[in-house]
């Protein structure tokens, strides 16, 4: 049993740097400068190196992934990637940053999110629900910091994006969550600013042999994250994607692919599903989150059982 629980930490710890990994990846300004221009209006109409050029330095920080099992490497930066509000929890955002839009140049908050899932059933809340919590730390987090008083004029609008890498092979899609005015009797108001809370949720598909998505920021955002060769990664972004090889993005995709031979090529990923597997069958771990921790739905999971 110590040694399967063993095994099932260092394999969650190696998971972690992954997942971290995958955070700076993002945290490109090439890669960020890309979401933007295809989700966000603001941006739509910029070319790829006037948006770089607008992105502040992205902050990257160290989440919790759950009760006992923290991630105690060091933050890379501790500034505004958390807001900590007296009688709550801290919260941490993966990426934060800010960008600026247009010829007057607008200052727009932005938080991007990294997650594996928008299924509820394996996240236990409703995805909606967690984004809308996420903008609300955005826009309360502004006082005294961004505007003072009662000078609400000079709240600036916040963007949470929420990268989802699960969906099925026809759900590859850019959902966005904003207020509508609605009036119910009378005439029309001016409401200017409603806009300025805005969620996105970019659901990519989790199987990785299906043919490129029609849509180019979902396709460039798989090929990314894609489980290949190096080399082939780097040939396919920037001949289709115009991504530019640069010192800096050359090494977070070497980091990326090293850390996932390491972690979830054939081998060790044989390792991890066998572990789980053990922990389940001793009850010493649910189905439920060794599925998760796979990467597997349940019922998948359940096959694997049956052939170990």
């Amino acid at each position: 049993m110590e040694t399967n629980l063993a095994q099932s930490l260092e394999i969650t710890r190696d998971r972690a740097k992954y997942d971290d990994s995958v955070k700076e990846l993002l945290a490109d300004k090439q890669i960020l400068a890309r979401i933007l221009k295809y989700t966000l209006d603001e941006f739509k109409s910029e070319s790829i190196d006037d948006i770089i050029n607008n992105i502040d330095e992205p902050e990257i920080s160290k989440i919790r992934i759950e009760p006992g099992h923290t991630n105690t490497t060091d933050r890379i930066r501790k500034q505004s990637e958390e807001d900590n509000v007296p009688g709550e929890g801290k919260i941490f955002f993966d990426i934060r940053f800010s960008a600026y839009a247009g010829e007057e140049q607008i200052k727009v908050l932005i938080n991007i999110e990294a997650q594996k899932s928008s299924d509820k059933n394996k996240l236990h809340y409703h995805l909606d629900n967690r984004i809308l919590y996420y903008l609300g730390r955005m826009i309360s987090s502004q006082k005294e910091v961004e505007f003072a008083k009662s000078d609400y004029d000079n709240l600036k609008a916040v963007r949470s994006i929420w990268i989802c890498m699960d969906a099925n092979d026809d759900e590859d899609s850019i959902n966005r969550i904003q207020f509508v005015q609605d009036t119910i009797y009378g005439k029309d108001m001016s409401l200017d600013n409603i806009d300025k809370v805005q969620g996105v949720i970019i659901r990519l598909r989790r199987n990785e042999d299906l043919s490129a998505s029609k849509n180019e920021l979902i396709a460039m955002l798989e090929e990314l994250l894609r489980k290949e060769k190096l080399e082939d990664k780097k040939k396919k972004l920037a001949g289709k994607y115009g991504l530019k090889m640069n010192e800096d993005t050359e090494r977070r995709l070497n980091t990326m692919c090293n850390i996932s031979e390491l972690v979830l090529e054939e081998g060790l990923q044989q390792g991890t599903i066998k572990t789980l597997i053990d922990l389940v069958k001793d009850d010493l771990l649910d189905i439920e989150i060794a599925a998760e921790r796979a990467n597997l739905t349940v019922e998948e999971f359940k096959v694997l059982m049956e052939k170990k």
